[in-house]
C-alpha cells in the first residue's frame, strides 16, 4: 500500500495541458493549480500573477482548448502543447509556436512521468518527458524571456544520509525516475537561467491524483473506514507535504528573481508508517494498523530510505519555512468537510 502511495505522491503529475495568459486572478488560485495535480504538462501566464481556466477544469478534460476575452483568458488546446513538451526534436516546435504566440512572463511546468515502477521498464518515454520536455520549455521560455518554474523529487536522493538534504547536497537517484528528473534539472540549469526548480516530498491535496483520484490520506481514511486491516513500511522516511503549503511558497518566490534550486516540503520528518498514525489520530480512527518494513512490498524501483529536504535556501531568501508536517495535517484534515471530502 505505501509503496503503492509512493508512485502517486512522487511528483506533481503527468499527462494533460492547459495554457492561459492576461488572467488577472485573486492570490489564492495559484493553490488550486499546484494542489490540482490535474493540469499536467504545463501552465503558461502572463503577468506575476498564475492563472488557471475560469471555471476550475483543465482544459485535457474538456479536450478543446479556447480563446476569451483578452485581460481575462487565452488558451491552447492542449494536444498542441502535450506532444512538444513529451517528444524531442519536431514536436519540440509546437511548444515554442505555443509560447511565441501567448508570450507569457511565467511559465509553471507541472509535467513528469511518474509512475516510479513503470519508468524502470520505460526509460525512453521517462527520459522523454522528464527531460526533454524540459528541454523544450527551457528553450522555448528562453526565446521569450519568461522565467520557467519546474517541479522536482526527493527522489534524486538515496544515500546514507541520515540529516536532511540540502541544495548543495550531491544527489544520488537509485531508479529511474529520479535520475530523469535529475536530468530535467541540469538541462534547464544549462540552458536558462531564469528559472526555478522546486524538489517536493510526498505530496498531498484535495484534489488528489488524476490517474487514481485520490490522494495518500484519503487512501488510508477509506480503508480505515472499510474496517480493513492496513500494513504500512516504516523504513522510508521522508517528509509529507501540503500542496497548499507548497503553492503559497512557490507563489511568493515566483515574484522574486532569486532564481534557482529550492527544495520545498513541511517541516520535520516521519515514515510512512508514522504519518499513516497521524492521519488516523487526527481523523479519530483506530482500524488495525501494522508496521512493515519495504521487503513486504517488492517493487521493480527501488524507494528512497531516506530523502528528507531541508529548505535552506528557502530560508536564506528571506522566506519563512512552511508548517511543520503534522500542522500541515491537521489544517488538511480539518478542511476535509468543506473541500468535499468527508
Amino acid at each position: 500500500m505505501a509503496a503503492d502511495a509512493a508512485d502517486q505522491l512522487a511528483a506533481i503529475a503527468s499527462g494533460g495541458v492547459e495554457v492561459v495568459a492576461r488572467f488577472e486572478i485573486p492570490g489564492q488560485r495559484i493553490e488550486r493549480i499546484v494542489e490540482r495535480r490535474s493540469l499536467e504538462v504545463a501552465e503558461v501566464a502572463r503577468g506575476r500573477t498564475i492563472g488557471d481556466a475560469a471555471d476550475g477544469e483543465p482544459h485535457a478534460a474538456r479536450g478543446r482548448g479556447r480563446r476569451a476575452s483578452h485581460d481575462r483568458e487565452v488558451a491552447v488546446p492542449p494536444a498542441e502543447l502535450a506532444e512538444g513538451v513529451a517528444c524531442a526534436g519536431r514536436a519540440a516546435g509546437q511548444v515554442d509556436r505555443v509560447v511565441s504566440e501567448v508570450r507569457p512572463d511565467l511559465i509553471l511546468n507541472c509535467s513528469a512521468f511518474h509512475r516510479v515502477d513503470d519508468c524502470e521498464d520505460s526509460a525512453d518515454r521517462a527520459f522523454a518527458v522528464n527531460v526533454f520536455g524540459v528541454r523544450n520549455l527551457a528553450l522555448a521560455a528562453a526565446r521569450v524571456g519568461a522565467v520557467l518554474v519546474h517541479f522536482s523529487t526527493d527522489y534524486v536522493f538515496d544515500g546514507p544520509a541520515s540529516t536532511p538534504y540540502r541544495e548543495t547536497d550531491l544527489p544520488c537517484p537509485k531508479c529511474v525516475y529520479g535520475v530523469s528528473k535529475l536530468s530535467g534539472e541540469f538541462l534547464l540549469q544549462s540552458i536558462w537561467p531564469k528559472h526555478f526548480i522546486f524538489r517536493v516530498s510526498g505530496l498531498y491535496g484535495y484534489a488528489g491524483s488524476r490517474e487514481k483520484g485520490t490522494n495518500f490520506v484519503e487512501m488510508m481514511i477509506g480503508l480505515a473506514r472499510q474496517g480493513k486491516p492496513i500494513r504500512v513500511v516504516n523504513d522510508q522516511v521522508l517528509t509529507p507535504t501540503s500542496t497548499a503549503d507548497v503553492a503559497r511558497a512557490v507563489r511568493l518566490l515566483a515574484g522574486t528573481d532569486r532564481y534557482g534550486l529550492y527544495h520545498l516540503t513541511n517541516a520535520g520528518q516521519c515514515s510512512w508508517h508514522e504519518f499513516t498514525q497521524a492521519i488516523f489520530e487526527y481523523a479519530g480512527l483506530r482500524p488495525d494498523l501494522t508496521a512493515v518494513t519495504s521487503a513486504a512490498f517488492p517493487t521493480r524501483a527501488k524507494r528512497p530510505n531516506y530523502s528528507v529536504l531541508d529548505n535552506q535556501r528557502l530560508r536564506d531568501a528571506g522566506f519563512p519555512d512552511l508548517p511543520h508536517w503534522r500542522e500541515a495535517l491537521q489544517c488538511y484534515i480539518a478542511g476535509r468537510a468543506a473541500a468535499g471530502r468527508a
